[in-house]
């Protein structure tokens, strides 16, 4: 169960954050509301109100002072603008909201009617993730404004923490509203580079205004990127835009603003239609009021290496854990199986070999996925029950894949697998985008938690942050993963793009021919990627690794978890190489990528404790095969100190792998 805890040890409520540091002038208590059925955190805190409404324009500061976002009242008309260490990581930038009725909320006739602002700091203690805590410490500042044509109530929050900023709009007024389109625009410095990309295709370096012309007649069409965004400032400077705490509310992306005027900007654009199919299009989007927009996010960072480490941020703004009882939401590692009841109980046997968590029977198990709309039996080639009872007796849970189009009644469906003893579900071609499939996507997870189900979410499907809210949700697809197999530069990329918004469901495949990196590239997935559901030997069987002595990289993939207690980005050079340490208890384990260029990389281990030895064993690619699949991979050992720096020599689309243990 997720706990919190701060320096004020007069207040020790379990499971929520608790504030200190807070501003003291003219105290207001703010009160949580409700925004289309989800609880909006206003704080529950002590608020400093001022009486000042005259003023032109405020400034959330991050508590070390890097990162500021500011939001200016300009003759009526409201603007944004971001800050890092002094360098402009977005010029003035506009915010606001479209009601289908035509009113604009934010380019004209604002004024403002109070002004809030407050510092918050407390950590939490995640069901699992990157880190055993989090640290949430923030200053926020909000305007209270009224649409002086309208009439209408609204408020602009901006938020800066160490790692990033973000802000929000939300409308004040009791009732409803409808939304036909959000108004916030990025507008970056010159020669910015951002990496845009759509559905799962890979990463593309294009300036703001040249996203690529996307679409078909059965999805949204536009010089369209989907989130996150990979950004990149011609003053060094790094940044991913995300979005966090999605309710009730289409997904957003971004579109190039094209034209004389339009500079360096991004318009946020709400989806009208699914990602991939021909559902229902919602061109407006009806709510109750008061309701609260997704958080707009701006992760930051100096290096590129920082966007990694500092991708807690998009937790941060999500609710925290609405689940009462976690201890059974485990993370893990999977194996696929084919269709038969041979090849599951063989996959139970390799999983108990190979220190897997799970098998997976996936599309067909109940029929031809497409057509079939009924997923409560198997095929004759399974015998489920005997299968789902042979694992469990080895504690080996059973995930069982679902087309979205037999999941219409998932109170049912998930009340069948978990009577059946089912551990969870993957969900297929989920088509994240508008309002309703939002709404839907939350209504699974929490179905799923109402049945003590793990679900994974496959497609094009995009974090939100809710992962926290409902750790039951433990992966998603989204990504150019290897069902594609894609590039080593595809691969060196997603660490700073897609995973910074979230879990990632990549699928590694170790010793496959269509690979087109090293085996140990592959291995170094296990740990440079966040993925607590962890997808392992896609494509393959148990017999291809019948001799073991062949495959060197099973003894990493045994030992490597899934989740952490702490994690750090060693190095990194975008697009080039990266290398990611995580700790599980005291052992240390660390990947390290490289794109299709070889190389020498120094990589120190001052990770690691300062007055302990460790025995590392070290994964290396040897000697370059004709095609990276065929580069052997290499193992030794050495005693190393948080004093050593090792140079850590990649292939190309090579890796390196290590497990550091403490010497006893």
């Amino acid at each position: 169960m997720e706990a919190s805890a701060s320096g004020d040890l007069s207040d020790r409520r379990p499971a929520t954050e608790r504030q200190q540091g807070l501003s003291r002038r003219g105290l207001l208590k703010a009160a949580a509301v409700t925004a289309g059925g989800a609880v909006l955190d206003f704080g529950d805190v002590s608020v400093a109100e001022a009486a000042d409404t005259s003023m032109t324009s405020i400034t959330a500061t991050s508590p070390d002072g890097t990162n500021r976002i500011t939001m200016s009242l300009v003759g009526g008309v409201l603007q944004w603008s971001v800050k890092r260490g002094g360098t402009t990581v977005l010029n003035h930038s506009a915010l606001g909201l479209v009601l289908s009725d035509g009113t604009e909320l934010g380019t004209r006739n604002v004024s403002v009617t109070s002004y809030q602002h407050w510092t918050k700091d407390s950590t939490w203690t995640p069901v699992f993730g990157r880190n055993a805590t989090i640290r949430d410490h923030y200053q926020e500042m909000r305007w209270n404004l009224r649409d002086g044509t309208s009439g209408v109530g609204f408020s602009v929050q901006l938020r800066a923490y160490d790692t990033g900023v973000a802000l929000r709009c939300v409308l004040l007024d009791t009732g409803s509203a409808t939304i036909s389109d959000e108004l916030t625009t990025w507008v970056f410095p010159d020669n910015t580079t951002i990496y845009s990309a759509r559905d799962e295709d890979a990463y593309s370096p294009v300036a703001p205004d040249a996203i690529p012309y996307t679409g078909t007649s059965s999805t949204d069409n536009g010089n369209l990127s989907d989130l996150p965004l990979l950004v990149t400032l011609d003053s060094g400077l790094f940044a991913t835009v995300c979005e966090s705490s999605r309710v009730n509310y289409p997904r957003s992306m971004v579109s190039s603003v094209t034209g004389a005027d339009a500079g360096n900007t991004l318009k946020t654009y709400l989806m009208k239609k699914s990602a991939r199919s021909s559902g229902a299009t919602q061109n407006t989007t009806t709510v109750t009021t008061p309701f609260a927009t997704p958080w707009r996010v701006l992760v930051l960072g100096d290096q590129a290496g920082d966007l990694i480490d500092n991708a807690e941020l998009v937790l941060n703004l999500a609710p925290a854990c609405a689940l009462p009882d976690t201890s059974w939401t485990k993370p893990g590692k999977v194996f696929r199986c084919e269709l038969t009841t041979a090849a599951g109980t063989q996959g139970v046997g390799f999983a108990v070999a190979r220190n897997l968590d799970y098998i997976e029977y996936d599309a067909g198990w109940y029929g031809p996925e497409f057509t079939t709309i009924d997923a409560t039996a198997a095929i004759s080639a399974i015998d489920l029950p005997a299968v789902i009872d042979y694992a469990t007796g080895h504690g080996i849970g059973v995930f069982l894949y679902v087309n979205r189009i037999a999941a219409t009644d998932p109170d049912t469906l998930f009340a069948l697998y978990r009577s059946w003893g089912v551990a969870g579900i993957k969900l297929g071609f989920i088509n994240d985008g508008t309002q309703a499939m939002t709404n839907q996507i939350i209504a699974w997870a929490e179905t799923a938690a109402k049945h003590e189900l793990l679900i994974d979410m496959h497609d094009d499907v995009r974090s939100w942050g809710y992962e926290r809210t409902y750790p039951n949700w433990i992966s998603l697809e989204g990504v150019r993963g290897n069902e594609q197999f894609p590039t080593a530069t595809n691969n060196v990329l997603l660490p700073f793009a897609r995973n910074v918004g979230g879990p990632m469901d990549y699928t590694i495949c170790y010793g496959q021919s269509r690979d087109r990196t090293t085996n140990t590239h592959q291995m170094a997935m296990a740990a440079v990627y966040y993925q607590p559901l962890n997808f392992l030997y896609w494509y393959s069987k148990p017999s291809a690794y019948a001799n073991a002595a062949n495959w060197p990289g099973l003894a990493w993939f045994d030992a490597i978890p899934t989740t952490w207690d702490k994690s750090t980005t060693v190095v990194a050079s975008l697009g080039e190489y990266v290398a990611v340490a995580r700790r599980s208890g005291r052992t240390w384990f660390l990947g390290a990528m490289n794109n299709e260029d070889a190389r020498t990389v120094p990589v120190p281990l001052d990770f690691l404790d300062s007055d302990t030895s460790y025995t590392a064993t070290i994964y290396a690619d040897g000697t370059a095969g004709s095609t990276p699949h065929a580069t052997p991979t290499v193992v030794s050992t050495r005693t190393v100190t948080s004093a050593t720096t090792l140079g850590v020599t990649m292939t190309s689309a090579g890796g390196q792998t290590m497990i550091f243990t403490p010497v006893s």
